[in-house]
């Protein structure tokens, strides 16, 4: 049997997108079964009552700060997101409808447009320049991602890492053990390889 690595992730974490860079190379030697899962951190942080570092001055000082050492230190390509931190709900719930074959390009032009290249990806037109690349139908993202179906399914997974204690991103999940932040990405592919 395949073990499963779990990846849940909202395109608003830094973090996440430091991680998915960490773990592309994994990735892309088929040496490791991702399953992306996505989430709404936002409604993440309801649930559990948390404040978002956002929110809170010091902690972004040096979120900021820190996001850039990871970068650094691991030769990723980032840049902080002037427009941080923005509603993510559309291509979050756009991640779940867009074809098998077009999540892992979603997925990345997401992240880089966000994280490297300072795009700011809650506008309507930086949206339809990222569906052009990925080459998805504008009309038909829009009209899937109001569907109720899909609404459902993102509140689903985010109630899902909620109730197993999950409270931020990025965490991973393998052998039903936690692992939560970017720094832990060594730990949890431990567990898969083990």
């Amino acid at each position: 049997m395949i073990k499963e690595f779990q990846f849940y992730f909202d395109f608003i974490s830094p973090y996440s997108y430091l991680a998915y860079k960490k773990l592309n190379a994994q990735v892309l030697s088929n040496q490791i079964n991702v399953n992306y899962k996505p989430i709404l951190l936002g409604g993440l942080h309801k649930l559990g009552g948390i404040t978002a570092p956002a929110f809170n001055e010091r902690k972004m000082k040096n979120m900021k700060n820190d996001c850039e050492l990871v970068a650094m230190k691991n030769n990723i390509d980032f840049k902080w997101n002037i427009k941080f931190p923005i509603n993510s709900l559309s291509l979050m719930r756009g991640y779940l409808i867009v074809e098998d074959n077009l999540k892992q390009k979603y997925f990345e032009i997401c992240f880089d447009s966000y994280w490297k290249d300072n795009v700011d990806i809650s506008d309507e037109k930086n949206i339809f320049k990222i569906l052009e690349k990925v080459e998805v139908d504008q009309k038909q993202f829009y009209k899937k991602i109001q569907e109720k179906e899909t609404k459902d399914e993102l509140k689903k997974l985010t109630d899902e890492a909620f109730n197993k204690d999950i409270f931020g991103a990025p965490t991973f999940v393998v052998n039903q053990k936690i692992f939560w932040g970017q720094d832990r990405l060594e730990y949890a592919l431990d567990e898969y390889y083990s």
